[in-house]
């Protein structure tokens, strides 16, 4: 198999692709033949030893991927060789091949593309839990969705309009605001060249959106929050612009507003069952249509430096996908 190690983590340009011998599944384990894999913001950190969780080196980067069974470890007994899965393993996804905890993996409806299923699990398995389950969204309820273009943004905007929401989108260029309108946004703020609190309040006629989603956190989080609904709920999902924002804690007084973290895999390792069912309800939506990830570029896996260096650069829309030809 092959490859990309991190044995020092200053960034991207540190990695090496390398041949190794192809791992054997330990018990409990299936092994993946890897098709396509995708770029989370944390795989960018985690090469940087910026995330919260550092792993011993050397390690294989790459949360999520997907792929065929090709060998099963003992006491497996829900998959078998040439099942077609998707898997968010926290480690291991930049390479040919990949041993994973069994528990850790979706086996894929037939008809749904390992190209797309490598860029769902984390980015709609996170939404999912945010919106509907720590925001508890309701039809017809106002969603502002943060760094909306981006990976998980895209996913915001398609399940808060799934689930019968008014979307607003706010992205950084009148570009991303393009591309979420034409994702189902029913409108579109550009924070780069406008005033977000004006914008929010002339398209709420003054109520402010009930949920924010933000993965962006940064100097954006005060005015937005300050700009939220009554008994608002304010998102916490990531923090993309590198800061982590404060909040003088009387705006949440004032507003009757809940700040809300969301930590999806934490979720899904403590509460597996609600997880798995959310999962089933995301693939329900993608045969329905109703979802679909928003994938900027297919790129060969040895290319993996390149991509880092176009999410760096903040000009992504929706995802990056690897592909092992």
């Amino acid at each position: 198999m092959h490859a990309w190690i991190c044995d020092d983590p200053i960034g991207p340009q540190a990695l090496s692709w390398k041949e190794l011998p192809t791992p054997e599944p330990k018990p409990g384990e299936v092994r993946v033949a890897i098709r396509a894999a995708s770029l989370n913001f944390p795989d960018l950190l985690i090469v940087q030893n910026k995330y919260q969780m550092k792993p011993p080196l050397p390690f294989v980067p790459g949360s999520e991927y997907a792929g065929t069974v090709d060998a099963v470890g003992q006491g497996v007994a829900h998959l078998k060789q040439g099942d077609a899965v998707a898997a968010f393993g926290g480690m291991g996804g930049f390479a040919t091949h990949a041993c994973v905890d069994a528990k850790l993996v979706m086996q894929l409806p037939s008809g749904f593309a390992f190209d797309d299923a490598a860029a769902f699990i984390c980015t709609y398995g996170t939404t999912h839990h945010a919106l509907l389950d720590r925001a508890e969204l309701k039809a017809g309820e106002t969603v502002l969705v943060l760094g909306a273009a981006g990976g998980v943004g895209t996913a915001a905007i398609q399940i808060a309009k799934a689930a019968g929401a008014r979307v607003i989108a706010a992205a950084s260029s009148d570009d991303k605001c393009k591309l979420c309108r034409e994702l189902g946004a029913d409108d579109a703020v550009n924070y780069a060249s406008s005033n977000i609190r004006d914008e929010l309040k002339a398209l709420t006629g003054g109520k402010g959106p009930d949920i924010v989603y933000d993965p962006v956190g940064g100097d954006l989080t005060e005015p937005v929050f300050r700009s939220i609904a009554w008994r608002g709920r304010y998102l916490v999902i990531g923090f993309a612009q590198g800061t982590i924002p404060s909040l003088p804690l009387n705006l949440a007084l004032l507003k009757g507003a809940s700040v809300v973290g969301v930590f999806w895999g934490e979720f899904a390792r403590r509460e597996p069952q609600r997880n798995a069912r959310a999962l089933g309800e995301l693939a329900t939506w993608y045969a329905q249509g109703r979802i679909k990830p928003v994938i900027d570029q297919k790129l060969p896996m040895p290319q993996l430096q390149a991509a880092f260096e176009r999410m760096g650069s903040r000009q992504v829309r929706g995802k990056l996908v690897m592909v092992n030809h």
